[in-house]
């Protein structure tokens, strides 16, 4: 007689996964959340929306894509996590809101319960960085359809921000300047390109490159930067003089930066400004990848833009000093003539 465990599927080796990462996930609470994990649904207390004027609810998913097969090719499972949640929570807080919880989903080939706690201890790492509360998830084995190291993890978040509050690009206005915040590395964005330059050019994860003081692998599984506290303090420091935020991730920084732009203004970026991450140049040089090409993959150093007023840059340096991140003042905004929404001028810094 066949069993589920002769099917591929081990209910048992699940269940010591969930005991595993319970200490993770404790960490990662809010007083609002009711009850711990193992029930079949996650509960918040919604009474905590009584002070909002008019509260709008936000929700965003997201996944980490194929940044997940350097994981799998390194065997480092710890740090993948905190990137599904800076893609998730960091989308939410583009409109103003303020992450309340997430929940998680791990799709494996053979559930290794340490390498599943691994997983998702980096997730509920990031959930402590966001302030956001880690209040369910699933693991779902899938024998014959992944191999035994094969994995992929998506999530999803809910937000809520005051009506009065919400941020749009209604509010972008003619002369405005763009506050760029640094990215950490290529973020979870472009890595099927990365891959292929990889491939074609034989270039070794585990090997320290000049470029470098780590090996290449470990430069590429640099977790993607979450800036959700950062945009959250500088939307109570700057209040009406913080228009907007871009979240750069696909398609890199005009193009999403674009996305909350009217049509009749323009993001115009200084490359003068700031010069390229030492991977970025890198796999361009390495892989052969013109400008165009690059710059509509990856994110070139920008990992998420603030349209501020011009009179706020400022207090907008200094908070986010205060914070430890160095941002500066990429661009401004200028009547759209041709109907492009953002774009770039200029050379990088050299």
């Amino acid at each position: 007689m066949s069993t589920y465990r002769d099917a591929g599927v081990d209910i048992e080796a699940g269940d010591r996964a969930v005991q595993l990462m319970k200490s993770s996930i404790a960490k990662a609470a809010r007083p609002e959340v009711i009850g711990g994990i193992g029930g079949f649904a996650g509960l918040f207390d919604a009474s905590a929306l009584k002070k909002y004027t008019q509260p709008l609810l936000a929700t965003s998913t997201d996944g980490v894509g194929t940044k997940t097969e350097i994981a799998r090719q390194l065997g480092i499972y710890d740090t993948i996590g905190e990137d599904l949640v800076a893609m998730v929570v960091d989308d939410l807080v583009v409109c103003g809101a303020e992450p309340l919880f997430m929940t998680d989903y791990i799709a494996v080939g053979k559930v290794i319960p340490e390498r599943i706690a691994e997983i998702v201890k980096g997730i509920a790492s990031g959930c402590q960085k966001a302030n956001t509360a880690l209040i369910g998830g699933e693991t779902a084995e899938h024998p014959g359809l992944l191999s035994e190291d094969e994995f992929d993890i998506a999530g999803a978040a809910t937000g809520v921000v005051d009506a009065p509050n919400l941020l749009s690009s209604e509010k972008v206005r003619k002369g405005d300047l763009l506050l760029a915040m640094p990215s950490s590395g290529f973020h979870s964005n472009g890595y099927s390109l990365i891959r292929r330059i990889l491939a074609t050019k034989k270039l070794d994860l585990g090997h320290v490159y000049q470029e470098f003081d780590r090996t290449l692998g470990e430069e590429l599984l640099t977790p993607t930067e979450i800036y959700t506290r950062d945009c959250l303090i500088l939307i109570a420091a700057l209040g009406a003089n913080l228009r907007t935020f871009a979240h750069v991730t696909g398609g890199g920084l005009a193009s999403n930066t674009a996305r909350v732009f009217p049509d009749t203004l323009a993001a115009i970026f200084d490359r003068s400004t700031w010069a390229l991450p030492v991977a970025t140049t890198f796999l361009a040089e390495t892989g052969g990848i013109g400008q165009d090409a690059f710059e509509s993959t990856w994110n070139c150093g920008v990992g998420m833009v603030a349209v501020i007023s011009p009179d706020s840059a400022d207090l907008a340096l200094k908070t986010l000093s205060a914070r430890g991140m160095r941002a500066w003042i990429a661009g401004e905004v200028l009547p759209s003539v041709t109907g492009n929404r953002a774009s770039l001028s200029g050379d990088y810094r050299k």
